[in-house]
Order: structure tokens, then C-alpha cells, then sequence
């Protein structure tokens, strides 16, 4: 299905030292940014006291966020748990502050509004349980690093595997740059956020690369660089459709998710930015430079007696 198609190949490698300037920008300040301001992370990774609370009857989440945050809390979330009448609520550590008069505090303020509310249950998670989760998130991203290197090198070749990890790292460093310079707070949720990015931004690079092996099979008058003009541009319309569609559905998260989706969907939506961005831009020209061609693609048939000198007799054009 193509709701735009393009006539003219569009010639984005012409440009490809100027894109790859700006990535290279864009990713040392996202270093730096991530260096010296580092990220701000949420209760899970850094500790605090873990709240249940259950209401009578549906609870107004939105509510108890605001009159929780009035006792002074940097970061508090709140959200539904299980059911809509059951909350889970998780308070950053405070010095001087137990988790037991962290939780009498809230408890109080929240029965001032709601005399029936109960405290099914109040947990104080440590700091070592925030570090182990934090490794954790690192071995799951290296796996899936990893993964994805020995699926394109399998289906590919070595050069594709190496530039499409590359525009991957992009995506994922600029992400967190973003996170560390807004010091925006840094969960689980968007841990995620950046695994899923990780898969998602890879998809595109695979349709993309796959449509460069077929290229080199029909086109054997063009060069590597026309090749992969054709390629992205044959496959434009697919990329507007694809992203277009999933970026509503994140913007619709953004919007109208509340806070406890809001940072979830504002990595999602840097990273479907970014990854088109890096498919087009940061991993086809990265192959590029690696010096990909048809031989490391297409495998020559074996000769046989009688067969045309000229390898371009009955090529497709």
C-alpha cells in the first residue's frame, strides 16, 4: 500500500556527511549532558517507601497525587494497582524520615479526605534493591544488543549488523541525553520505553536493508549510493504509514495517559523521532562508509559451460 509514492529517487546519501555531522553532535551533547548532570532516578532505582492503599470506591488518582505532593515529596507516583479502588503509592527516601512516618504522613492526609481508606500495605525498598534493578536493566539491554547483532549479521551481513547497532546506541544515548539535561525522572517504565525503542528502531532499519539487497539483485547498472537513494525512497510511503500510526497512539498516551504514562510516552516519542531519523540517515550511510556492496550481499552463481562472458547479460534494469 502506497499513499505516497515518489516518482524520483530522492538522493539522501548526497547529504549523508552533513546528517552525520548533526548525529555526531547531537550524540556527544547527549554524552556530556548524561556526564555531568546524569539521570534522575525514580524510588525503584534509588529507594523509598512503597505505599498500597485501598478506598471504598473507585479512587481519584489525579487527587491523591496533588495531596500527597503537598507534604513536601520531590517525586511521588501514584497509580492504580489491580483494581480501581486499590492504589500503590511510592515516596523517595528522606533523610531524618523513616519509612514508618513517611507512611503515618500520608496515611493521615489521606484520611483528613477520605475517612475509610485503609493501608493494606507499606514496604521500605532499599537502595541495594534499586542498584540491582539497575544492573538488570543493563544485562536485558546488552542481551538485546547483542541479539540484534547476531540476527543481522545472519540475515545480512557483518557491515549492516555494525551500522544498524551504531544508529540503535544513537537512538538510546540521545534518549537518555534528553532524560539527564531536563532532568526528567527516570523509571522502570521508561527503561522500557528504551528496550522497546531498541526493537523498534530496528525494524526499520531491516526493511530498509532488505530492500537494498533486492535493489542490488535487479539493479546491476547502478552504483551503492544510487541503490540506496532507491531503496529509502521506495520505501518512504511505508515509513509515513508505520510511524505515523504509532506515534498517534503515543501522543494519544502523552496527552491524555496522566502523569504515570506521561515519561513512558515522552521516551517512546523521542525514540520513534530518532529511529526514523537514524534508519535513513545514521545506519544507511554508516554501511555506506563500511563499503557495502553487491558481492557481500549476493553470493555469484557458479558457471557453467556455454554461459555468456558478460556478468550483466539478461540483467534486470
Amino acid at each position: 500500500m502506497e499513499f505516497f509514492k515518489i516518482r524520483r529517487d530522492i538522493p539522501f546519501m548526497r547529504h549523508a556527511v552533513v546528517f552525520n555531522v548533526i548525529s555526531f553532535v547531537t550524540f556527544a551533547l547527549a554524552v556530556f549532558f548524561l556526564v555531568t548532570r546524569g539521570l534522575h532516578l525514580s524510588v525503584e532505582f534509588t529507594g523509598g517507601t512503597v505505599m498500597q492503599v485501598q478506598y471504598p470506591q473507585a479512587a481519584e488518582v489525579e487527587r491523591i497525587r496533588q495531596s500527597v505532593s503537598s507534604l513536601g515529596f520531590a517525586e511521588v507516583q501514584v497509580q492504580n494497582f489491580g483494581t480501581a479502588r486499590d492504589v500503590m503509592i511510592r515516596l523517595p527516601a528522606q533523610k531524618g524520615v523513616s519509612s514508618a512516618q513517611q507512611s503515618d504522613q500520608v496515611m493521615a492526609t489521606l484520611k483528613a479526605a477520605e475517612p475509610q481508606v485503609l493501608l493494606k500495605r507499606a514496604e521500605f525498598v532499599g537502595p541495594s534493591v534499586g542498584e540491582e534493578l539497575a544492573a538488570d536493566g543493563l544485562k536485558a539491554l546488552a542481551m538485546v544488543v547483542v541479539g540484534i547483532m547476531v540476527y543481522l549479521a545472519l540475515r545480512f551481513e557483518w557491515k549492516f549488523a555494525v551500522a544498524a547497532i551504531v544508529a540503535n546506541l544513537h537512538d538510546v544515548v540521545i534518549i537518555l541525553g534528553f532524560f539527564a539535561f531536563f532532568q526528567w525522572e527516570f523509571s522502570l517504565a521508561v527503561l522500557a520505553a528504551v528496550l522497546a525503542i531498541l526493537g523498534y528502531s530496528v525494524n526499520e532499519s531491516v526493511v530498509i536493508f532488505d530492500r537494498i539487497r533486492e535493489n542490488f539483485r535487479r539493479y546491476r547498472k547502478m552504483d551503492t549510493v544510487e541503490i540506496i537513494d532507491n531503496a529509502i525512497t521506495s520505501t518512504i510511503s511505508r515509513t509515513i504509514i508505520t510511524h505515523g500510526s504509532t506515534q498517534i497512539m503515543v501522543l494519544s498516551m502523552l496527552l491524555f495517559g496522566g502523569a504515570t504514562l506521561h515519561y513512558f510516552a515522552l521516551a517512546l516519542t523521542i525514540g520513534i523521532l530518532f529511529g526514523i531519523y537514524s534508519s535513513v540517515f545514521v545506519a544507511a550511510a554508516i554501511a555506506m562508509w563500511l563499503g557495502i556492496k553487491r558481492e557481500d550481499l549476493i553470493k555469484a552463481a557458479p558457471r557453467k559451460d556455454g554461459d555468456p562472458g558478460d556478468p550483466n547479460a539478461g540483467a534486470v534494469v
